[in-house]
């Protein structure tokens, strides 16, 4: 039998916080990145099982899966359970483009009362809750990178980034954690 590499999670092992905010890594989700015109969102909700938004700064959420409303025409869907997502879309008819990012992103969950303190460190976004409630969801910067930004509660977001920027991301919710804990 041949040897076979085993690839090691990015974030394997890294955690972080602080007194008021707690950093996990999200397990690995399956994700798609979407984009349709406006005329196949009833048939791309269809096939995904949840209402894809059709709003600025908003998502939906059925079971394990959730669509981020990301640009006019563009989502990003995570099956947090990992099901198979280009699966679901390779057969529909109506207009759309649907990529596999599973392997580029990476999610952080960040939580806790300084969780908000802990972004707006790095996010120039107003994070308050009556700014960006539960189900708020924002394509936007953290420090230098992009990311992806989802408020899942009141004291809870997930940071989605690309994989290269994720030590980084990491680094610099975790300072900002610990400076929110003062």
């Amino acid at each position: 039998m041949a040897d076979v590499a085993i690839r090691k999670p990015v974030l394997a092992g890294r955690l972080g916080g602080s007194a008021t905010v707690r950093l996990t890594v999200a397990p690995a989700a399956s994700r798609v990145a979407l984009r349709a015109p406006a005329e196949s969102l009833a048939a791309l909700s269809k096939a995904l099982g949840l209402t894809v938004p059709n709003a600025p700064k908003t998502s939906s959420r059925a079971g394990a899966r959730s669509a981020l409303w990301i640009g006019p025409d563009e989502w990003l869907v995570i099956d947090e359970d990992g099901a198979d997502l280009m699966a679901l879309l390779s057969g529909l008819r109506a207009v759309h483009s649907a990529t596999d990012v599973s392997h580029r992103n990476v999610a952080i969950i960040v939580s806790g009362p300084g969780a908000e303190k802990t972004l707006a460190a790095g996010c120039p976004q107003d994070l308050s809750l009556s700014s960006f409630p539960v189900g708020a969801a924002s394509r936007t910067i953290l420090g230098k990178a992009e990311i992806v930004l989802l408020r899942t509660d009141e004291q809870t977001f997930r940071v989605e980034c690309w994989r290269s920027f994720s030590d980084f991301v990491f680094g610099l919710l975790n300072e900002a954690a610990h400076d929110a804990g003062h």
